[in-house]
């Protein structure tokens, strides 16, 4: 199996302000347990038995400055232990040195692509200011400069962001973009303004669609509360662009790594043996060439 979304960090090397920083609750819940390096060792001890060969890096809120210093870490990492083989990195799309600090990233071998979040929640994102990101002309033109260098954007964003993203995108057909999270769904009085923007994303053929995260917007979530959510997203998407991921060690905080999987089973159990194959490790393998 690929695992298409988990983080990895080292407090020692690399400089993560919301790992640093006491006290703080985020929309997801209290981050202190999670707080400490997590390093490949402990994603290993995390999955045990289960046969995770690839898996994919996202950027995981790491100071700007050090981005480029996270990248190198991971491709260290990668290169002693085999994993990750895929890096999503963060850079901020909308700088002028844009080019300057791809060409930087694209020194590791492992290094496919961008995420630069556009929503997390409501909350968060109006002291961030990253609701603008869709609006922005030189976030269009860092997303043109992602497709002219052939690499991927991970979106990470709200439902009330999708259509607005869907119309940005739709000026780029031929950028690959992969949706974190199943779009944060997170509230049922949302499910109509969500479902249909996975409908609307999903008419964009170069997209997949990632199962993660779920605990972040419902901590005790099963297979059974996620089977519509889940079940909207393969008659969107299909299961050739759907992939799962764990966001470890994020979704630690709620669950253990062998019940996450177990439930991904559960819910893709009635679909195709062609169709979990490509949702447990091919999508990830052909969308980030690993």
């Amino acid at each position: 199996m690929v695992d298409a979304h988990h983080h990895l960090w080292d407090l020692n090397a690399v400089h993560y302000p919301w790992l640093m920083e006491r006290g703080v609750r985020r929309f997801f819940g209290d981050p202190a347990p999670i707080q400490k390096n997590y390093l490949v060792s402990d994603f290993r001890d995390d999955h045990g038995d289960l046969s995770i060969v690839k898996s994919v890096h996202v950027q995981v809120g790491v100071a700007p400055e050090d981005s480029l210093l996270e990248t190198r870490w991971l491709q260290e990492q990668s290169d002693a232990h085999g994993l990750p083989n895929a890096i999503i990195a963060f850079c901020d799309l909308t700088a002028e040195d844009l080019a300057a600090q791809l060409d930087a990233h694209a020194q590791s071998p492992a290094f496919r692509g961008v995420r630069q979040i556009v929503g997390r929640s409501a909350e968060e994102d109006a002291k961030t200011g990253t609701a603008s990101l869709l609006t922005d002309p030189r976030f269009a033109e860092g997303l043109a400069e992602l497709d002219r260098r052939g690499l991927s954007f991970d979106l990470q964003l709200v439902p009330s962001q999708m259509e607005a993203a869907a119309e940005l995108l739709e000026t780029l057909p031929d950028l690959k973009v992969a949706l974190c999270h199943a779009g944060s769904f997170s509230r049922a009085r949302d499910f109509g303004m969500w479902h249909s923007g996975i409908k609307r994303l999903a008419d964009l053929p170069r997209m997949i669609c990632k199962i993660s995260g779920f605990g972040m917007f419902d901590p005790g979530w099963t297979a059974q509360s996620a089977k519509t959510q889940f079940d909207a997203v393969v008659a969107a998407f299909g299961p050739a662009r759907i992939a799962f991921g764990s966001n470890f060690p994020v979704d630690r905080l709620y669950s253990d790594y062998g019940s996450i999987w177990m439930r991904f089973a559960q819910l893709a159990r009635d679909v195709s043996e062609s169709g979990q194959a490509a949702m447990f490790a091919e999508t990830d393998e052909r969308f980030y060439r690993i």
